[in-house]
This record gives C-alpha cells, sequence and structure tokens, in this order.
C-alpha cells in the first residue's frame, strides 16, 4: 500500500543533487515542517513542534528541484511516505522520507515566476491519451470502453 501525504514547511537543508551512473536524477532535502497557532493568552502567534522529513525528487523532478530550490524557501510538498526505523552503535530513531511527486514554491507566502522545461520524452514517461474515435463507440455512456484501436 502506498500513502500519499501533502506537507508544507520550509527547505530546512541545501537540496542536494546527484546523477547516478545510470544517469538517474536525484535532488534531496530536508523540509522543516511546523504548525503556528494563536495563543490567546499571550496574544500573539506562536509554533509548534517542528516534524522533519527527507525529501527525495527524481528524474525531471529532481532537475528542476535542483535549480528552482534553496535553502530557506516555503515549498509544498506532495508525495509518498516511508517510515523507517534506524539504529547504530549509539543511537536509534526513526525517519521518515518522502518520494516527492510534485512540489512548487508556497505561494502563500511569495511569489514565483514559471518557466516550463522542455525535455526528451520517453516511453516511460508517457501515458496514454486517447484521441476522440479510439475508444470502442458501443460502450454504454459513462461506462469503460471494452476495446482501443491501435494506433
Amino acid at each position: 500500500m502506498t500513502d500519499l501525504i501533502s506537507l508544507n514547511g520550509l527547505v530546512a537543508t541545501t537540496p542536494r543533487h546527484i546523477t547516478t551512473s545510470e544517469g538517474l536524477a536525484i535532488t534531496s532535502f530536508r523540509l522543516a515542517s511546523s504548525q503556528r497557532r494563536y495563543d490567546r493568552v499571550a496574544q500573539r502567534w506562536v509554533d509548534g513542534d517542528t516534524n522533519w522529513y527527507t525529501v527525495s525528487a527524481f528524474r525531471g523532478l529532481a532537475q528542476n528541484s535542483a535549480t528552482s530550490l534553496s535553502k530557506g524557501d516555503r515549498v509544498i510538498v506532495c508525495g509518498r511516505v516511508r517510515i523507517r526505523d534506524w539504529e547504530n552503535t549509539d543511537r536509534s530513531g526513526t525517519t521518515v522520507e518522502i518520494e516527492a511527486e510534485s512540489l512548487g514554491h508556497d505561494l502563500t507566502w511569495g511569489t514565483s515566476v514559471y518557466t516550463r522545461t522542455t525535455t526528451s520524452v520517453t516511453a516511460e514517461d508517457t501515458t496514454w491519451i486517447p484521441e476522440a474515435g479510439e475508444l470502442d463507440e458501443s460502450a454504454e455512456e459513462g461506462a469503460p470502453a471494452t476495446t482501443v484501436s491501435a494506433a
């Protein structure tokens, strides 16, 4: 089962970008996410506890993240969550990792300029979207088509 999560927070470390020997682009950084609440007694906003996540992006998202994000940026991340326990000789703990499916600047806190990138598309990057007339026209309205024609 894959658990999806959406988070907002601060890029807490300088994004680290590598390309593996197989050519896979990977960018990772630590995300600090804390909730703010209004303390009526003190009449001011206070920060709650901070949750820490390791965010990893792959392929095109990794390339775009590496050129777009900097330490201190406020971002929104959507992705698959993985929780792992770890231990070494001195300590043990739990780490929460997010494999990002999408991420970008949180426009609640500022503005951004979008630049569309152009890349070559590989077969694994594409999702087939049927053209008009490619689906079985005899299917009942609202029911899934049972056959498709080869393009």
